[in-house]
């Protein structure tokens, strides 16, 4: 009971005015409060058998099911989905903007459904959160807009001046604080909405598709300052999006959502590498590098009496240390080798992707169990595509 009290305590009172400015760093993570040390890590996010349910004239409809996973504190977890997978429904459980029809979210080991109001408020300012189309308030400048948080809270005027310029020059903003919103880019806006959620130092931030209104390049950006903040101050960072690409860039682990259910879960690599669901594989072929459409046109089945090369597929997954090794390739399979298309990723130091080439004067047999496994492996798996004769399409 002792520990649940201390967490309790963690929970609900680092949200005063006191906590949010008592002497901290830009990180924003409070002092835990003067009791027995917590068994659970402050910015841990546990779901146990977490279930949502809507009800509309059309009936009950099961946004989440049965969900139960722990997030670790200090990571970057990223949940992926379709749409009307439950993204948001489950992001939104941690502050407790959703309730759930069952289960429990425990943050920091407190089930937060037994929070009065008063804790309520307490974890939501423990808990950022930024928005996909940013939630500015329009008639306020950007340093208004960062500090209402903490003058909510009741945070004296001096000490918001102090911590509203701290969070400007961590999201490079420092020149636009006197600036409205709508002199602002798209990226400029998110960095102001970051900011905002940083405001009360929390130790968990939540990301509502907060890049899906960006164009890439700032979408990189905004990866890049969300990676820094969460390396930086160790705050648990936890986001959904639709875009696969997004996960590969910046989470640690991933979790695939199909229709309320828990599709797939794991180090991201593993995820992107060796995919299990059906719902993985869609949401991961974007990403894959598609045969063009002129070698596409150039390939036969069958084995031509003219002049051919074989085109090959190499497949890398990311196990074992097993990266192309092109010398290698080329004197294990002999002949002339060309690399025709094709890619290789570093996802969390393992590479991973697919080789095309175009073998001539040589052939992958049919058996090509030695070039897959053991210390002789040159690739993951290997797929005969076809043959091509006129080799024109291959320079």
């Amino acid at each position: 009971m002792g520990v649940n009290v201390t967490a309790r305590q963690a929970l609900a009172g680092q949200g005063s005015a006191a906590a949010i400015t008592r002497g901290r760093p830009v990180s924003g993570v409070a002092d835990p409060a003067p009791t027995q040390a917590s068994q659970t890590a402050k910015g841990t996010v546990a779901f146990r058998a977490l279930t949502k349910t809507y009800v509309s004239s059309a009936g009950e409809v099961k946004a989440l099911n049965a969900i139960s996973l722990e997030i670790a504190p200090g990571s970057i977890f990223g949940i992926i989905g379709r749409s009307g997978a439950g993204k948001s429904s489950l992001l939104r459980t941690i502050n407790r903007i959703e309730r759930p029809t069952s289960g429990q979210v425990l943050v920091d080991g407190v089930d937060i459904a037994t929070l009065s109001e008063a804790e309520l408020v307490g974890l939501r300012r423990r808990v950022g959160m930024i928005f996909q189309h940013f939630n500015l308030l329009s008639a306020k400048t950007v340093f208004e807009n960062i500090a209402l948080p903490l003058r909510v809270a009741g945070v004296p005027r001096a000490q918001i001046d102090a911590r509203v310029r701290e969070l400007l020059e961590l999201v490079g903003l420092t020149d636009k604080a006197q600036t409205y919103p709508r002199r602002l880019s798209g990226g400029q806006k998110q960095r102001v909405g970051i900011a905002r959620a940083l405001a009360t130092g929390p130790e968990i931030l939540l990301c509502d598709e907060a890049t899906s209104a960006l164009d890439p390049e700032t979408t990189q950006a905004i990866l890049r300052l969300l990676r820094d903040i969460n390396r930086q101050l160790g705050i648990t960072v936890i986001l959904i999006t639709h875009e696969m690409s997004v996960i590969r860039e910046i989470a640690d682990r991933v979790l695939v959502l199909e229709q309320g259910r828990i599709a797939e879960l794991g180090e991201v690599w593993q995820v992107f590498g060796s995919p299990r669901h059906d719902a993985t594989r869609a949401l991961l072929a974007p990403l894959q590098h598609d045969l063009p459409d002129d070698l596409t046109a150039a390939l036969t089945a069958e084995r031509p009496e003219l002049p051919h090369a074989q085109v090959v597929q190499l497949d890398y997954r990311g196990l074992d240390g097993l990266e192309p090794d092109l010398a290698r390739i080329s004197q294990v399979l002999g002949g002339d080798v060309r690399l025709v298309h094709g890619g290789i990723d570093r996802i969390q130091g393992h590479a991973q992707g697919q080789l095309l080439l175009a073998l001539k004067g040589a052939e992958v047999a049919s058996d090509r169990t030695s070039l897959t496994q053991g210390p002789q492996a040159i690739a993951h798996d290997i797929k005969v595509l076809g043959y091509v004769v006129d080799t024109v399409h291959l320079r």
